[in-house]
């Protein structure tokens, strides 16, 4: 065998090693892609809240698990608290407690308190309201929330450690009851 020949031929070789290893690594990391891809959307994922709307439940910067389990087979009940899409903004998620279901009566108010009404949340559309009333935009501001807007149902604190565990429930909880 030649000199150029050999020399050739470890080319070849190397090149084939070289190429072999770079397609499993992408083979690779295209299945694990995949592999978290559908854990972070059809399992869950940590998320951190920002803003004053669910104090006291969640502080601004907390970290909370949401589980996205619920919104695939309807599970969302009244008194949970979601991650949704915000209607107003579609690139900002909102974190909110869900205090009514399709056909549910809601006594809303708007931000002055002399005006109430009562209405009825529609098919397929949630109502969603912060804890913290004085100070969050939601539903009795942009009206019923489609539920394909709702991303997840949160349950648990993360951090900080001195709240860790499931969330509590609302502060608010006469506003389920509303007749």
């Amino acid at each position: 065998m030649e000199y150029g020949q050999w020399w050739q031929s470890l080319h070849r070789t190397m090149l084939r090693g070289v190429l072999g290893k770079t397609f499993r690594l992408v083979g690779y990391t295209i299945q694990y892609g995949c592999i978290a891809h559908c854990a972070f959307e059809y399992v869950g994922g940590v998320v951190m809240c920002s803003g004053p709307s669910m104090e006291p439940t969640i502080q601004n910067s907390d970290i909370v698990f949401a589980e996205n389990l619920s919104r695939h087979f309807y599970g969302i009940q009244r008194g949970d608290i979601v991650i949704a899409k915000s209607p107003s903004d579609p690139k900002s998620n909102i974190c909110k407690r869900v205090i009514g279901l399709e056909g549910d009566k809601i006594l809303s108010s708007s931000p002055s308190v002399f005006f109430k009404s009562h209405s009825y949340v529609p098919t397929g559309h949630v109502w969603l309201e912060g804890d913290n009333l004085q100070n969050s935009t939601d539903s009795r501001y942009y009206g019923p929330v489609p539920y394909g807007l709702i991303r997840g149902r949160i349950f648990f604190k993360i951090w900080p450690l001195s709240d860790f565990g499931f969330l509590r429930d609302s502060p608010n909880g006469h506003r389920f009851s509303d007749d």
